[in-house]
């Protein structure tokens, strides 16, 4: 059984950083893809950024140019440096891992993490 478990949310003042991680508990390098959807309150969840195991990242359009993910392999975790907050990426973070087998499709998801950017 895959588990994600997140890390590293919190309070941020506008403007400031902050860092999230995914530890995985399987070799990442095994995932289709990995990545960070964000859900906040009132609204559906959506993809922040994604990492595709053939390389490349995706990103929403709301954190181009501010949010960087990453993946360390040695450490089977996912990171998601967020840069420049604003009081609109107040969320839960959820980490996601797709493994896409032929026509099958198994998605995980971590328990969520709350980030909140308020001065």
């Amino acid at each position: 059984q895959v588990q994600l478990v997140e890390s590293g949310g919190g309070l941020v003042q506008p403007g400031g950083s902050l860092r999230v991680s995914c530890a995985a508990s399987g070799s990442i390098g095994s995932f289709d893809t990995m990545g960070w959807y964000r859900q906040a309150p009132g609204k559906q969840r959506e993809l922040v950024a994604a990492a595709p195991r053939g390389g490349g990242t995706i990103y929403a359009d709301s954190v181009k140019g501010r949010f960087t993910i990453s993946r360390d392999g040695a450490k089977n975790t996912v990171y998601l440096q967020m840069n420049s907050l604003k009081s609109e990426d107040t969320a839960v973070y959820y980490c996601h891992a797709g493994f896409y087998p032929g026509q099958e499709t198994y998605d995980y998801w971590g328990q969520g993490t709350q980030v909140t950017v308020s001065s």
